[in-house]
């Protein structure tokens, strides 16, 4: 297993940005950035930043490469029940894929009573809502305790930063911001998209509690998968041999826990209003461990280092990205 004592050498190996100025209309997200070209095709680059409390904290070596892998890896396994985006990967970062038309629209399905959120079924539960996103739960559940069966719980997309809100079926429809069919067809895509998850996660010996998915519509009007799918980012993931014993003793069960830098930074500051204090180097390299750790057990793949005096991560992707750039 790969330790943050084995990342030392790697500690200024990130891609804090992955500006290149000769690709055409750029838009830079929180943590991707995309280029769309004139064939109609979207070059996603995923950066290493990490993002929490509507700003970026930090950069994590390779953990936009361990989110594009794992994405790469649940693409490929679940085209059969779900077409996506992707058309071809250039670089461990990026990912080329068609630009759709995305729904607006995020569907979340959940298999257990989880979360911290407000938007979350635990949160809500807590509070004492039984009945939500068009569900009723039963009394008497447990943080953490998985449910009848899995449910799709939506929000609204909010493309300007504002905050997603729960949704009901019939509220979507009310509101038309899917059709009949399109609801229709994207619950069964998302629930069989999940099954597959949870159905090979288990093999790994880990539990896929809940995973959110984006989903647009190509210029045909076909549903297509976008962004990621059952990555560390998207996925909640749990250790399936502790779950019980934790479950049973009112424990969290045993996860692939990123929010390291998240509560250290909380802890020491209002991290809405103040300045960031200085993340210490450990903590980051002991993050990018549990991104490595968490693609290795998903995917059951190693996750292979580059030799220490590999060229900057920029530079390379930059000189993959040169058959993209305009004539």
């Amino acid at each position: 297993m790969i330790t943050a004592a084995d990342l030392r050498p790697y500690a200024g190996y990130v891609l804090r940005d992955a500006h290149v100025p000769e690709l055409p209309n750029r838009y830079a997200g929180k943590v991707r950035e995309n280029y769309d070209l004139a064939d109609g095709s979207r070059i996603l680059i995923t950066t290493d930043r990490l993002s929490a409390f509507d700003r970026i904290l930090c950069s994590i070596p390779f953990k936009g490469e361990v989110l594009t892998q794992t994405a790469r890896f649940w693409f490929e396994r679940t085209k059969d029940i779900c077409p996506n985006h992707v058309i071809s990967y250039p670089d461990p970062n990026v990912v080329v894929g068609r630009r759709l038309d995305i729904l607006p629209v995020e569907i979340v399905v959940r298999g257990y009573l989880a979360g911290t959120t407000g938007t979350s079924v635990l949160t809500m539960y807590k509070a004492g809502q039984r009945t939500m996103y068009g569900h009723t739960l039963p009394d008497g559940m447990r943080d953490n305790q998985r449910l009848p069966e899995p449910i799709i719980t939506p929000t609204s997309k909010e493309f300007d930063g504002g905050h997603d809100a729960p949704l009901t079926p019939a509220e979507i429809l009310e509101k038309k911001l899917l059709t009949p069919g399109q609801w229709e067809e994207l619950s069964a895509l998302a629930l069989s998209l999940f099954a597959r998850g949870q159905e090979m996660a288990e093999a790994r010996g880990l539990i896929m509690a809940d995973t959110k998915y984006e989903f647009g519509t190509d210029p045909e009007g076909r549903i297509v998968l976008a962004d990621e799918i059952h990555t560390p980012d998207s996925s909640r993931y749990w250790r399936a041999g502790t779950y019980m014993s934790r479950f049973e003793a009112g424990e969290r069960p045993e996860s692939f826990d990123k929010d390291f830098v998240r509560s250290w930074v909380a802890a020491r500051c209002d991290p809405y209003r103040d300045e960031i204090p200085s993340i210490p180097e450990e903590l980051i390299l002991g993050t990018a461990a549990v991104y490595i750790e968490a693609f290795e057990t998903i995917t059951g793949q190693s996750f292979q280092l580059p030799p220490a005096d590999a060229e900057p991560v920029l530079q390379r992707v930059r000189r993959n990205l040169r058959p993209y750039f305009p004539a």
